[in-house]
């Protein structure tokens, strides 16, 4: 494990696979980077760069400072690509895939490429409202401490199958899961708005835009939107996968379009 401080002082952890190109890795909602599936992930992508798995602020091995802003989630992927040299590509998925735009809205030439997987944005006014009472139920829950209620209300709210959450407390990582619920918020202000069509006109990072052919219909609305406002982004549907992706399949359109 190595360690870098964001600007505000949060102490954020990383591992360090491969080489090659700098790669950051920016996972989704209730992930860490030592769950098994993001290093199983992480190690796949190293054979072709140098990756940077990093646990997200307030997980795993990372600080938190409070209050949370989007801002200092691109602070911290500034840290993690000053530590890899001062330029990087950035790979996110599903709400990773917010800060990896954001963050090359932000960060100028520090960022290379980006690849998005599956951006959950809301994608219209009826389902920015729907989310907005699934927040207030996670909020509520998170309040009086029901961490675990919170996270499988959560999943359930974004469309988990529901014998795939009713099966969750039996998992291993149950415990880390549970302990991981009061960054849901977090989550939830990166997705709580439709995409920001009018601010990436001025994305100038090339950008390619990945949803799995089985992943919700909403996504791909997103994916179209985002693709259509951002300059010369790639659009690419990956063929029999879903939200979550086969690193294995994945990998080539990282490769063909990074290097």
């Amino acid at each position: 494990m190595k360690t870098t401080k964001s600007k505000d002082g949060t102490i954020l952890a990383y591992d360090v696979y491969g080489n090659g190109p700098a790669l950051i890795y920016i996972t989704g909602a209730s992930c860490h980077r030592s769950f098994k599936p993001i290093v199983q992930d992480a190690k796949i992508f190293a054979t072709e760069f140098t990756v940077y798995n990093y646990d997200r602020r307030g997980r795993g091995d990372s600080g938190d400072t409070l209050p949370y802003t989007i801002e200092r989630e691109i602070e911290d992927i500034e840290a993690i690509v000053d530590a890899a040299g001062g330029t990087a590509h950035l790979y996110g998925h599903s709400s990773g895939a917010v800060i990896a735009l954001e963050a090359a809205l932000r960060l100028g030439n520090k960022v290379q490429k980006v690849v998005m997987y599956d951006a959950p944005y809301v994608r219209d006014e009826k389902e920015k409202a729907e989310y907005k009472q699934l927040s207030h139920k996670i909020h509520k829950l998170l309040d009086n401490g029901r961490n675990a209620e919170a996270m499988t209300t959560f999943l359930k709210g974004i469309g988990m199958p529901k014998v795939f959450v009713l099966l969750l407390p039996l998992f291993p990582g149950w415990r880390t899961m549970k302990a991981l619920a009061p960054t849901l918020s977090y989550d939830i202000t990166l997705t709580q708005d439709m995409p920001p069509v009018e601010r990436v006109t001025r994305n100038s990072i090339p950008t390619q835009i990945i949803v799995g052919e089985k992943s919700p219909a909403s996504i791909h609305d997103v994916g179209r939107q985002l693709t259509k406002a951002i300059p010369n982004a790639k659009f690419v549907q990956l063929a029999a996968q879903d939200h979550m992706v086969n690193a294995k399949k994945l990998l080539p359109l990282l490769s063909g379009f990074l290097k």
